[in-house]
This record gives C-alpha cells, sequence and structure tokens, in this order.
C-alpha cells in the first residue's frame, strides 16, 4: 500500500511491483508464442524505469526523433521507427536512432530509402499497411476511418514491392481483446498474404492490452503460434504501450475547495484534467476513483471533480463518497500512468504533478518535481 505522506501533491505515482508483474506477464507471451513484444513510448517514456523494462524486453518503437532519440540515448537500444511523415531535417537523426524505419506511403519510402541505402544500409525499412477494418468505435482513436492518413492499401501496392522494403506494418486496435485481433487477421491474411513471402518481418502495432484482468492470453498466444506456422519464415512483433503500464500506478491530488451551484457540488482539485488528464476528456472516460463509486448512489456525498485550469469544461463527474469531503484531502486517480504524463502540458502554468516510484521494498523515489523555471522555459 502506496504511503502517500512520503510524497508530495500533486504526484505521478507507478507501484514497482505492479509494473515487474505486467513485464513478466508480456515476457511470457513473447517467449511461449515465439514472438518480439516492444514498448511503445507514445504511451509512456518514464526513463529514468527504462532499467526495470531491459530486464524484461530488448527494443521499443518511436514515433518522432525525440523518442528514437530516447530509445537509443536512455533504454539503450535502437528504436523501431514509424512516423506519418519523415522530414528533411530530422532523418538523418531518425537514421541515427533506428534499426528499423516505417514508413507510412511509397512516396515517403522513394524518397528517403536512399538516404538510408547510402547513409546506413543495415535499417530494415518497411511499409504501412491498411486492412480495412478495425473495431475501435471512437473516432479520434480509429486509425483505419474512412479517409485516414495512415498506411497504404492493397490495392496501392504494386505486385513486386520496391526493392528495400522488408516488412509490414500495422496497427487497428486500441485496449483491444485477441478475439479483435483475429478478426483483423483475418482481413490482413486476406489482403496481404500475396506479399508475405517478400518481406522478413510483421509488425502488429499497439492496443493490445494483454496485461487487463479479462484478456485471454491463453488465446493470444495460441494465435500468434497459428500466425508463425503458418509463415514461418516472418518475424512477428507487437508494440503495445496500455499494456506494458496498465493498472501500475496513479495520480495523487489534494482537494483545494469546495464550491456549490445549483445542487451540484464539486471539489477543486490541484490537479486539472485538461492538463494532466487529457485523455479523460478526449476519449472520453471517466477514471475510477480510490474509496469513491462512480455516478449518484442516491446518498449525501456526491460530488463532481474540477481542475484548477480556467478551462469551463475542466471537470469530471460525478463520484459518490461514503463522507463529506474537505479542502487537503487527498483524491487518489486509479490507473493515470498510461497516456497521461505523456500528453500533459502546463496550460495556465499550473503547478505539474511531480513523478515518482513507490519501490517493492516500500521506498518513494522522487524522480522530478517540477518549478516555475519549467514553466518559463518551455514559454521562452
Amino acid at each position: 500500500m502506496i504511503d502517500f505522506n512520503q510524497f508530495p501533491s500533486p504526484c505521478y505515482i507507478m507501484e514497482e511491483e505492479l509494473l515487474r508483474k505486467n513485464l513478466s506477464l508480456i515476457q511470457s507471451v513473447a517467449q511461449r508464442a515465439g514472438v518480439e513484444i516492444i514498448l511503445a513510448f507514445k504511451s509512456f517514456a518514464m526513463w529514468r524505469s527504462f532499467p526495470t523494462f531491459r530486464e524484461y524486453i530488448g527494443h521499443s518503437t518511436a514515433s518522432s526523433v525525440y523518442e528514437a532519440r530516447l530509445a537509443l540515448e536512455e533504454f539503450g537500444s535502437k528504436a523501431h521507427t514509424y512516423s506519418p511523415a519523415y522530414t528533411e531535417e530530422d532523418f538523418p537523426e531518425i537514421m541515427r536512432c533506428s534499426s528499423h524505419i516505417t514508413f507510412n506511403s511509397l512516396a515517403q519510402f522513394r524518397r528517403f530509402y536512399p538516404r538510408v541505402q547510402a547513409g546506413n544500409p543495415a535499417i530494415s525499412c518497411g511499409i504501412r499497411i491498411n486492412p480495412e477494418y478495425s473495431e475501435v468505435e471512437t473516432e479520434l482513436y480509429n486509425p483505419c476511418a474512412p479517409g485516414t492518413r495512415f498506411g497504404v492499401m492493397a490495392e496501392q501496392l504494386p505486385a513486386a514491392l520496391p526493392q528495400g522494403i522488408e516488412g509490414f506494418h500495422c496497427h487497428c486496435h486500441c485496449e483491444s481483446s485477441s478475439y479483435e485481433l483475429e478478426r483483423t487477421l483475418a482481413h490482413i491474411e486476406s489482403k496481404f498474404a500475396a506479399w508475405f513471402p517478400q518481406i522478413k518481418w510483421l509488425n502488429l502495432g499497439g492496443g493490445h492490452l494483454m496485461t487487463r484482468k479479462d484478456y485471454d492470453t491463453e488465446h493470444l498466444i495460441r494465435l500468434l503460434q497459428g500466425l508463425k506456422s503458418r509463415y514461418p519464415h516472418l518475424h512477428i512483433i507487437l508494440e503495445p504501450g496500455s499494456a506494458f503500464t496498465w493498472q501500475t500506478g496513479v495520480l495523487s491530488s489534494s482537494i483545494v475547495d469546495i464550491v456549490e451551484n445549483r445542487g451540484i457540488r464539486t471539489a477543486i482539485l490541484n490537479v486539472s484534467f485538461t492538463c494532466h488528464m487529457p485523455d479523460c476528456l478526449e476519449m472520453p472516460y471517466q477514471p475510477a476513483v480510490r474509496n469513491a463509486s462512480m455516478g449518484n448512489n442516491g446518498g449525501p456525498y456526491v460530488y463532481r471533480l474540477g481542475g484548477n485550469s480556467c478551462l469551463s469544461g475542466d471537470y469530471m463527474g460525478v463520484w459518490s463518497f461514503d463522507h463529506e469531503l474537505q479542502p487537503g484531502e487527498r483524491i487518489v486517480f486509479e490507473d493515470m500512468i498510461h497516456y497521461t504524463m505523456v500528453k500533459t502540458n502546463m496550460f495556465n502554468g499550473i503547478h505539474h504533478p511531480a513523478i515518482a516510484m513507490w519501490t517493492q521494498d516500500g521506498k518513494a523515489q522522487i524522480f522530478r518535481q517540477f518549478t516555475y523555471e519549467d514553466y518559463r522555459d518551455r514559454m521562452s
């Protein structure tokens, strides 16, 4: 149990024991299925925890030049890099920091592949494919929606792939199950299997939430083993983000004030949804709060939770508590490690939460506390 008194407020707190539990499961799936599973920085990039990750996995995936550099310099291995579009300015650094580079279009491949040949021919290049199938219901997160800017459709590929394309990359899941992957694979194979003899690797992207309690990992393993048996020459790669840090930590905050308007009571916190939990507003979803239940249970202690920015919509709710809330009281948001820290901002100059770890032996490791200078430097 985290001792919140050892941490500043507000603070993102990852629990080492929960992280290692997820990492052990992911390592087991990779070994039993005969595939490679790598960390996607777009979900989690707290580099001080990378030594722990390296005990279980060997590589990571990057979506930008900064993430690629983080992979090389902090994770300790070159990145599997994909970007919707590379620029002339960034590409030399992308090559320096990458072992694999996936291109979003044939035009981008033709433009930059000669530089790979001339600069570092050991880099394995691939193309992103669009199977035109996804079960992601939220449009904001659906990479296969009509008119998508992501990937090449089968009808756009020549029968003989351009020299230098060694792999296919496909991403069309979001917190999905193995059964969604099974249905997706049917579409991928029906549309793209004709090219499989010409490639060396197949990257099935992220969104495979194998550490969720109800996820059928045995079905996933059988599914991947079957894929390997059909195409034994292919190196299969998965690059989940959320699965690695799913339910591994919290955002701890404090109540600053209680206000009421037309019967709605709002606890104003020292954190902000728009600054520190943007996925809650984007997805949208209502996060779990420790020692509270979602919704109005008809009891007397029902509150909306409000952020401390000037944005009118910076609130969520409602939650039911078993007591009357008071200023100074802790409010703990569950599962706030993946897709939270990587998306935070300093809108309004709001005090940024500290970043910390609760170790297996019950100690607080404070990795970073933010100051006025951090805000000022971002505005310079």
